[in-house]
């Protein structure tokens, strides 16, 4: 895939802050708020925001079905924050409701590390992305409480997984977005432009 549209979930969140971030990376951004934006796109990114929130209006805007048949067919994703949490197999502490698209082995728990008052920053040392520490903003964070053996850990804090990648989906339980350090998002296109990489 050559120089891929990326669609950005445009429901809750730093869209405008993703989209910014791509197009410095050299690519082209729409967003994405009804079934047809998912026709046009190559690729999805899936900001935070609050995650039932979001799994109710994905309904709202009837988005859902559409976005399964799409990420059944392949389509990569770049996941920070809530959207990692719709990506997930399980949520552990997850409403009825509540949807887990399964796209990601990993089972996640909603604000794993607290709520708004204890978000925090921390230095990461990623090495798929080299360089100086990249400075992880946690807010609200889901906690990753299980991954699956096809999951790829890039970093951690105290032993538990931060950054991971399946594949050619990408999916962080920070937000990149808002260091205005666009390694990772270099890395997500890096992955769905190589094969070798999305391979590993």
């Amino acid at each position: 895939m050559t120089n891929p549209l990326v669609g950005v979930l445009a429901l809750q969140g730093d869209v405008r802050e993703h989209r910014q971030a791509f197009e410095r990376c050299g690519v082209s951004t729409r967003e994405v708020r009804l079934p047809a934006d998912l026709e046009q796109i190559d690729v999805l990114a899936m900001p935070g925001g609050e995650s039932t929130t979001m799994s109710r209006l994905l309904r709202v805007f009837g988005l859902v079905e559409p976005l399964r048949r799409r990420l059944d067919a392949g389509m990569p994703t770049f996941a920070t924050c809530a959207g990692l949490i719709l990506l997930s197999t399980r949520i552990l502490d997850g409403r009825d409701d509540q949807l887990a698209l399964g796209v990601l082995d990993v089972d996640v728990r909603r604000n794993g590390y607290g709520r708004q008052v204890d978000s925090f920053e921390a230095p990461l040392h990623i090495e798929a992305i080299g360089g100086e520490p990249f400075t992880a903003v946690f807010i609200r964070a889901p906690l990753i409480e299980r991954t699956g053996r096809s999951v790829e850990i890039l970093a951690s804090i105290d032993g538990r997984p931060v950054a991971l990648a399946q594949g050619r989906h990408v999916a962080l339980g920070f937000h990149p977005e808002m260091t205005h350090d666009d390694r990772l998002h270099r890395l997500f296109l890096q992955r769905i432009t190589d094969p070798v990489a999305s391979a590993a």
